[in-house]
């Protein structure tokens, strides 16, 4: 994982997402998911590009089984965008990076 992706788990998902003064995308995977390695290098970039405008970060769903089951989290890759503790986009699938890019552009977060 790159340095600047975070590694979100049950533990601290609540210091580090519902609480957080920035938006936080979480890319919910695992490591035998295919499409979730193919993910993996679009989210390390959104990490590198959104810098400290967005809290990037992975969470993986075999270690960490109760968040994934509390958000209704049925399909991997899963990446949720949250802003003030609140759930306001899910993307499901190997998604481009636009698609992202767009999300963030909804909340006011620019490159």
């Amino acid at each position: 994982m790159a340095d600047s992706v975070k590694e979100f788990t049950d533990a601290n998902w609540k210091s580090e997402v519902l609480d957080s003064e920035t938006p936080v995308i979480i890319d919910f995977w695992a490591p035998w998911c295919g499409p979730c390695r193919m993910l993996a290098p679009t989210i390390e970039k959104l990490a590198t590009e959104f810098g400290d405008k967005v809290k990037v970060g992975k969470l993986n769903t075999d270690e960490n089984t109760d968040t994934p089951g509390s958000l209704r989290i049925s399909a991997i890759p899963t990446v949720l965008v949250f802003q003030g503790g609140k759930e306001v986009d899910r993307l499901v699938g190997v998604n481009p990076l636009n698609k992202f890019k767009d999300s963030l552009e909804k909340l006011g977060v620019g490159v």
